[in-house]
């Protein structure tokens, strides 16, 4: 199995897409109990959803599933979100807190796993970005995730609908916030938060660097806003979908409008 698949733009803007995978190589699928085996915390679709929304994006897309390792996840096992209650870098339970493993893996199985499907995604979309980069003298990753709506063990009641992480504006110039959260908040009947429950994961914190123009952004959408339902057998929802891809689509062409005055403003010092 191909841990990654790359399909290479000519615009600034890079799509990471680590956790739609559902690739389970056959002895790791056959530690897994029955409920690890439903994949339930996959983001469903996600692929799908945003393609085709940008002429000339960069994707960079994790085949295998994040039960096998998660890519947002640092490879040191440090954990994003200390004191909350969170997945590893090599999941031990589902997003419930359920169990998911009838035999988990080994501290030499995780670095394994590391070596053959972390790191190779990893290398992929930072040489991704480094072209990218190259190219334009600017690059911004827009990380693409979804979630169910209501997970207790993670998060209290619902989740809102677009949640917006930039790691507290530390990982994007602020106008690439605004401008996203400006044009979720302006939707009719979708909910927006910002550096909320979901901040950005590792992707975002490690590549976003603004000081010198690489920017990275996380979305993280909550599945009912594209799915039929949020639970198996996760169908997508034609209807609702339609009208979320327009506005993702228009979130991402409005990022690309803002390449010039970013260039400007670093080429400014200012």
């Amino acid at each position: 199995m191909n841990p990654v698949e790359v399909q290479q733009g000519d615009s600034a803007i890079v799509l990471g897409i680590p956790h739609t995978g559902t690739g389970l190589p056959s002895d790791i699928a056959a530690n897994l109990n029955a409920r690890g085996r439903e994949l339930t915390d996959t983001d469903w679709h996600i692929h799908r959803l945003y393609e085709g929304l940008l002429s000339e994006v960069t994707t960079v897309r994790a085949t295998f599933h994040r039960y096998v390792i998660d890519a947002n996840r640092d490879p040191s096992g440090r954990s994003m979100y200390p004191h909350q209650n969170t997945t590893d870098l090599v999941p031990l339970t589902d997003f419930d807190g359920n169990s998911i493993w009838e035999q988990p893996p080994s501290e030499a199985e995780i670095l394994r796993r590391k070596t053959l499907y972390h790191a190779p995604f990893h290398d992929a979309l930072a040489g991704e970005i480094g072209r990218v980069y190259r190219r334009h003298g600017i690059v911004i990753l827009f990380d693409c995730h979804s979630i169910r709506s209501r997970i207790p063990f993670l998060f209290e009641g619902t989740l809102p609908d677009f949640n917006i992480g930039s790691n507290e504006s530390r990982a994007c110039d602020r106008s690439i916030e605004r401008c996203v959260r400006e044009i979720c908040e302006a939707v009719e009947g979708y909910r927006t938060v910002v550096n909320a429950r979901f901040r950005g994961g590792w992707t975002t914190r490690h590549y976003g660097r603004p000081g010198v123009n690489q920017h990275a952004i996380q979305m993280e959408l909550a599945q009912s806003t594209y799915l039929v339902s949020e639970k198996a057998p996760w169908k997508y929802d034609d209807v609702k979908a339609s009208r979320l891809r327009k506005h993702l689509s228009q979130i991402l062409n409005a990022l690309v409008e803002l390449v010039p005055s970013l260039k400007e403003k670093l080429d400014n010092g200012s």
